[in-house]
């Protein structure tokens, strides 16, 4: 973790203009392209959630900005961030949050979420850990194919961990297309960061290696 300093004069203003708002979250939902996606994994026998968590949450832990949070008026940076996605229980309707340690690589990571799953279904968790902000939210509505997100949020203290939500994915001209949403704090992620991000994912969902 390291602490960012904003020596750029309108950079700073950038983010003094957003932090004061009450509402300082932006969301972008966009059809992203996984039937090459669908193939790979198919042919690796990995399960849908967990694949995708890997590939959202790595792409997430190559911006630099997706790794940044508020905490008072200081700009932290965390050398890596954990995707804590929501997954269902066979105790109750209700979801369980599971947090898996991000590893780059896919086949590590997706061994442990399977677990992590597995765990959830008896055990599950609903509260954050207190003092951690070094998560990526992420959840999936697999019944819509939605075009548009807005997720609850606290705005004091600042709330400024990402949300990231998949929705159900559908044919469209002889491709499968999935509903992707990003939500972020504009005072830490601008546009463009919000473009880079679908950009690179889409790149990794067409060409990735496992």
């Amino acid at each position: 973790m390291k602490i960012i300093q904003l020596t750029n004069h309108h950079q700073k203003k950038h983010f003094d203009h957003f932090i004061k708002m009450d509402q300082p979250h932006f969301n972008l939902v966009a059809n992203v392209d996984i039937t090459d996606f669908l193939s790979i994994i198919k042919s690796k026998k990995w399960p849908f959630t967990p694949s995708m968590v890997y590939v959202l949450a790595r792409i997430a832990n190559e911006i630099p900005v997706f790794k940044r949070r508020i905490r008072g008026k200081k700009i932290i940076e965390h050398s890596s961030v954990q995707p804590s996605f929501s997954v269902p229980t066979d105790v109750s309707e209700v979801f369980s949050f599971c947090t898996v340690t991000y590893d780059v690589n896919p086949a590590v990571f997706i061994e442990n979420a399977l677990a992590e799953i597995e765990r959830m279904k008896t055990n599950p968790i609903f509260e954050d850990e207190d003092g951690r902000d070094d998560f990526l939210f992420m959840s999936a509505i697999p019944w819509v194919s939605f075009t548009s997100m807005m997720h609850p949020m606290h705005y004091s203290p600042v709330d400024s961990v990402p949300r990231i939500t998949w929705g159900k994915y559908f044919e469209q001209n002889g491709r499968i297309m999935m509903p992707l949403g990003v939500q972020a704090h504009h005072a830490l992620v601008d546009g463009s960061d919000m473009g880079a991000y679908f950009m690179k994912v889409q790149a990794l969902l067409d060409g990735m290696k496992f």
